[in-house]
């Protein structure tokens, strides 16, 4: 049985690690549902982290509506460094340097530094603890002890579009995140599910950040856990408001516009400003969808 999908192009990028395909439906009709995510996500060659379906805009001076797939099928509000994959698919041919793209998260501002290099404005993030949101009303959002791991450091709770739980630690190597990762993900705290990221700060502008990402995993690269460690960091006066976070995939530099002075606005809007690449472009295989019910 064909499917709808059978031959459509895409791109195969990457954000600093962070594994992204690149669909743009906007003249297609189409519609992507979590059967067809989950088979692209197990095809050989396509394993992605998140996938950036492009529909046609909403609102009046966006590029497109954009949903996230992470690769369990499941949709995410925010994907820092899939943002700048789309950026860099819609710059092509083009000599635009700044447009606008529409998440489940909000309208986000992309600048294109060079070829390669872009900066998303990934909007202000949400502290209330119904925002984030939790399943409790903590005395400090920025300090939560997780009821069954007392030996884990207070976590600071963040929503940069997605639920984030940052733990500051000495030293992110002493702990086994593969393990904790799913247990923390899964906690009854979070209604929603949230990402979990372990973080050292190595100096006021320098933290090394290691993350497992809600319906995914570990990554090496997320860029809205970037986003969440910066706005943690800061609010626990341990980082300043602009900082360079370290992931196994390479580097992201970070600034909370919380502060007057900077010549930005102090909107406390996050920017986040990192490489992407481009792998390949394809057409799906239509074998990929042969098990995928119409």
């Amino acid at each position: 049985m064909s499917s709808p999908f059978d031959h459509h192009p895409f791109l195969r990028m990457n954000g600093i690690g962070n594994a992204i395909i690149v669909l743009d439906l906007r003249g297609d009709g189409l519609q992507m549902t979590p059967h067809h995510a989950r088979a692209i996500a197990r095809a050989d060659g396509l394993a992605y982290d998140q996938m950036m379906v492009l529909y046609p805009p909403r609102t009046p001076g966006t590029e497109a509506f954009v949903h996230i797939y992470n690769n369990d099928g499941t949709l995410s509000g925010a994907c820092g460094n899939g943002t700048r994959c789309v950026a860099w698919a819609l710059m092509q041919n083009s000599d635009a340097r700044i447009l606008k793209v529409e998440t489940q998260a909000g309208i986000l501002d992309c600048t294109r530094l060079d070829d390669w290099h872009f900066t998303v404005d990934m909007g202000p993030p949400k502290l209330g603890w119904q925002d984030i949101p939790l399943s409790m009303a903590p005395p400090d959002t920025m300090q939560v002890s997780l009821p069954g791991f007392p030996n884990l450091p207070p976590a600071a709770m963040v929503n940069m579009g997605n639920p984030h739980a940052v733990f500051f630690m000495a030293n992110i190597d002493d702990w086994n995140l593969p393990e904790l990762g799913p247990k923390l993900e899964n906690h009854p705290i979070f209604p929603q599910k949230a990402n979990i990221s372990f973080a050292q700060v190595l100096a006021r502008g320098l933290v090394r950040l290691r993350v497992w990402e809600r319906g995914v995993g570990i990554t090496l690269a997320c860029g809205s856990a970037a986003c969440a460690t910066l706005v943690a960091g800061v609010s626990r006066q341990l980082l300043d408001n602009a900082a360079t976070i370290r992931l196994p995939g390479g580097e992201l530099q970070m600034l909370w516009r919380n502060l007057a002075g900077s010549g930005k606005p102090a909107d406390r809007h996050v920017e986040m400003s990192g490489a992407v690449e481009l792998e390949f472009a394809g057409r799906f295989d239509p074998a990929i969808f042969a098990s995928v019910a119409a």
